[in-house]
């Protein structure tokens, strides 16, 4: 399988993904947006992970970056690849199939419950109820044909999938103690 990521920022990465894929016998490649890095021909991967970053994604003036990211993350999708998004990656998702990022009423910051909407027949089997991290500040509407999969107190939209292929988390599904310490040291 061949795996590639998106990184925003170089204090978020792949965390506790990292050695599932490795599990699997997988190394990964990324693009470090940050960096200037040019991102991979649509369609190249078996996998394509977008991972969060304290940026929104209606910050194309400050990150111009954003805009050729928004279009390979577009033609990956209509070219079939599977799509996780966590955090900024799942907003990345929503703003591509043409849904509205927003500021959220209010940050959703530390370990905090979310609740699944489902069962859905043509949906991932998203568990009733899970204890996630968060940090964030936005949100996101649901993209025209998404399924609902889960929910916070603080937060309506906290996952959902579109087609068999797609799936944003507004939660950070990666979190290890390392990275809840890198977001603190970066981001307090």
């Amino acid at each position: 399988m061949r795996s590639h990521y998106l990184q925003h920022v170089p204090f978020e990465g792949l965390g506790a993904i990292s050695p599932w894929l490795e599990a699997r016998g997988v190394t990964p490649t990324a693009t470090r947006l940050y960096a200037g890095e040019a991102l991979p021909a649509p369609g190249g991967t078996d996998l394509l992970i977008l991972l969060g970053g304290p940026m929104s994604v209606n910050d194309e003036t400050f990150h111009p970056w954003l805009r050729p990211e928004k279009e390979f993350v577009r033609a990956s999708i209509a070219a079939g690849v599977p799509v996780l998004g966590i955090c900024l990656g799942a907003q990345l998702i929503a703003s591509c199939l043409g849904a509205r990022v927003r500021r959220n009423p209010e940050p959703e910051i530390g370990w905090h419950p979310v609740t699944g909407t489902g069962p859905h027949p043509d949906a991932f089997p998203f568990p009733s109820h899970v204890r996630a991290f968060h940090w964030h500040g936005e949100t996101f509407d649901l993209p025209p044909g998404a399924i609902h999969l889960a929910r916070s107190s603080a937060c309506e939209n906290q996952a959902f999938q579109v087609g068999r292929r797609v799936i944003g988390l507004q939660f950070h599904l990666e979190t290890t103690p390392e990275s809840v310490q890198s977001l603190v040291t970066h981001c307090a």
